[in-house]
């Protein structure tokens, strides 16, 4: 058994999400990209490139880890580009998507040759968190001006819209292409081909996949364009366990457990966006509060019924732990990294990364 904290990726539980993915580009054309700022773990890469068409990313090193690891497509995004990485960031893309017409002009002149795009910010979002809202006052994410747009459009074949956030709600992401059609469809009838980005759960058990196929393949048809999609959580949700053992307990008002884990290390997002971690089952007669090791007083991963008291030794599997988790664990406390584990399908588990001390100095200086 392996030594916890790890993170546990299942490819049986990956796999089903990966053929939605296989199964939307069949009846609807639309090509999908990987979000590597959501999930980079390269280790099952070959295994996610068999149903996916490459990677799309946010940064240089996202860029050469997708053009190095995954294959594909490997389409090149970034809030800013600089100077001394514009050259590297071209030599490891296919497409360029630029946030900004000044970078576009900034970078005009080396790019000539790659096939280039613009993020375009059509105004609205289905965010739910200010702190994730593409289309919050003052947004530096993309450009909102037709007319502005429009004067650039000859240096570019395509845009990038993302403006869907943990979107489950089909009829919601019809009606916000609806607007995009509507604003900026004489411009996209220029391009070559449309981004429509990421945060669209359509791989979840109840969403009309055909109805998206159907609406994907329309919009591509009416305006001449190839669609691409950048599924990050869509493809990995529900397809690894963050692995903790639990240390100690206490009674302070509840019961209290900790473990070897870490909310603010190792399930970052969960503490930015004030979520509780998911743990199965969570039933039973015993309810305690499953807390981390950091000294930071509200690293708590929630609260769990179980059917017996907890006690040091018990194992606790946390799950949906794919996305935005190994992308963001760090070394806060010094607390150890988890290991990063593969289960295959047959069921045989093998382990792919460890982190040790060396890491933790490395990281340092």
């Amino acid at each position: 058994m392996l030594q916890t904290p790890y993170y546990l990726i299942d490819k049986a539980r990956l796999k089903p999400n990966l053929e939605k993915i296989a199964r939307l580009r069949e009846a609807s054309g639309a090509k999908s990209l990987l979000a590597l700022k959501c999930f980079a773990t390269w280790s099952v890469f070959d295994f996610m490139a068999e149903y996916m068409d490459g990677t799309t990313s946010s940064s240089l090193y996202e860029v050469k880890l997708g053009y190095e690891k995954f294959g594909g497509e490997t389409h090149a995004y970034s809030v800013a580009y600089a100077d001394h990485e514009i050259a590297e960031v071209l030599e490891n893309c296919d497409k360029i998507i630029f946030n900004t017409l000044h970078q576009l002009e900034r970078f005009e002149e080396p790019s000539r040759g790659k096939t280039r795009g613009l993020r375009v910010n059509p105004g609205v979002s289905t965010s739910e968190f200010d702190l994730a809202d593409p289309a919050r006052p003052f947004s530096r994410l993309g450009e909102h001006d037709p007319k502005a747009i429009e004067k650039v459009a000859d240096l570019v074949s395509g845009f990038m819209f993302h403006c869907n956030c943990e979107n489950e709600d089909f009829d919601r992401f019809d009606a916000m292409l609806g607007h995009i059609e509507q604003r900026f469809g004489y411009l996209v009838r220029l391009m070559d081909w449309i981004s429509l980005g990421g945060g669209i759960h359509f791989t979840g058990e109840d969403y009309p996949l055909d109805r998206f196929a159907e609406r994907l393949k329309r919009f591509a048809g009416e305006y001449g364009v190839q669609v691409y999609l950048e599924p990050g959580e869509a493809a990995i949700t529900d397809a690894a366990t963050l692995e903790v053992t639990v240390l100690d307990t206490l009674f302070n008002g509840k019961d209290l457990a900790i473990v070897d884990s870490s909310i603010e290390a190792h399930m970052l997002d969960l503490l930015v966006y004030r979520e509780t971690a998911k743990l199965a089952p969570n039933e039973g007669p015993h309810e305690w509060m499953v807390c981390g090791k950091s000294c930071l007083a509200g690293d708590i991963f929630g609260e769990f019924r179980f059917t017996e008291p907890l006690k040091p030794g018990d194992r606790l599997s946390f799950r949906d732990a794919a996305g935005y988790t190994m992308v963001k664990k760090n070394w806060f406390n010094g607390v150890k990294m988890p290991a990063i584990a593969v289960k295959e399908l047959d069921g045989s588990v093998r382990l792919v990364r460890d982190f040790g001390y060396e890491d933790f100095v490395a990281a340092l200086s």
